[in-house]
C-alpha cells in the first residue's frame, strides 16, 4: 500500500541539489535530519532546540545577507508555532527569502498526534493572506522539479511553499549538534570572522 504524501527525503534531496549557493535554516527535527541526509554543508543551519524560530532565523539572516539566497526548510508543526512570523516576514518584504514547510499534518517529533495542519489550517493560506508573494501546496513529488525552477527565478517577496509529505518517522541522520560549531563553520563559509 502506498503513503499518502510526498517522500520528504527524495523532496528535500531534490530541493537542495538544485539550491545554487542557497544559504539553508533548519527547523527543529525532522527537517533537519532530512538536510542532513541530504549532504551535510556548511552552508546548512542546523537549529538544535529552537521550536519555532527557524522562519525568523531565516529572516535576519536574509536581512543581513541580501545578496544570498535563505531557504528554511521547516515542519508544520514549527511553522504553526511561529505563527506570528508569517506577519513579520511578510511586513519586512525580503526578496530572498523562501520558506519550505513540510507537512505531514502531525507532531512528529513528539508522537505523531494529529497537528491542526492536520485538521484543516492552510499555512499556504495564512502566508497568502499575511502577504507573501508567492504560495503555493505540492502533493506530489514529480512537482518538486517544477518548485526548483519557480525558486531559481527572482522573487517579488517573500515566498512559501507546502509540501504535503508522507506522515512517517525516518531513520534520524543527526547533523552537528554544537552549536558554536555550527555557527563558526557558516560564519567562515559567509567569510565572516569568527567569535
Amino acid at each position: 500500500m502506498v503513503k499518502p504524501g510526498m517522500d520528504r527525503r527524495a523532496a528535500v534531496a531534490e530541493l537542495l541539489a538544485a539550491r545554487k549557493g542557497a544559504l539553508v535554516v533548519t527547523g527543529l527535527g525532522s527537517p533537519a535530519y532530512d538536510v542532513h541526509a541530504a549532504g551535510d554543508e556548511a552552508a546548512n543551519y542546523y537549529l538544535w532546540g529552537a521550536m519555532g524560530g527557524a522562519a525568523l532565523v531565516g529572516l535576519g539572516l536574509a536581512q543581513a545577507q541580501p545578496a544570498k539566497r535563505v531557504m528554511v526548510i521547516t515542519g508544520d508543526g514549527e511553522m504553526l508555532m511561529a505563527y506570528g512570523a508569517l506577519a513579520t516576514i511578510s511586513v519586512a518584504a525580503p526578496r530572498n527569502l523562501d520558506v519550505i514547510v513540510l507537512d505531514n499534518g502531525h507532531y512528529g517529533e513528539t508522537g505523531m498526534q494529529v497537528s491542526h495542519s492536520g485538521r484543516g489550517i492552510d499555512l499556504a493560506a495564512v502566508a497568502r493572506a499575511s502577504g507573501f508573494a508567492e504560495t503555493g501546496v505540492l502533493r506530489e513529488n514529480a512537482e518538486v522539479a517544477g518548485l526548483c525552477a519557480r525558486l531559481a527565478q527572482p522573487a517579488a517577496g517573500p515566498r512559501l511553499f507546502v509540501l504535503k509529505i508522507a506522515a512517517e518517522n525516518l531513520p534520524r541522520s543527526l547533523p552537528p549538534r554544537d552549536a558554536t560549531h555550527i555557527k563558526t563553520r557558516f560564519r567562515a563559509h559567509l567569510g565572516l570572522t569568527t567569535c
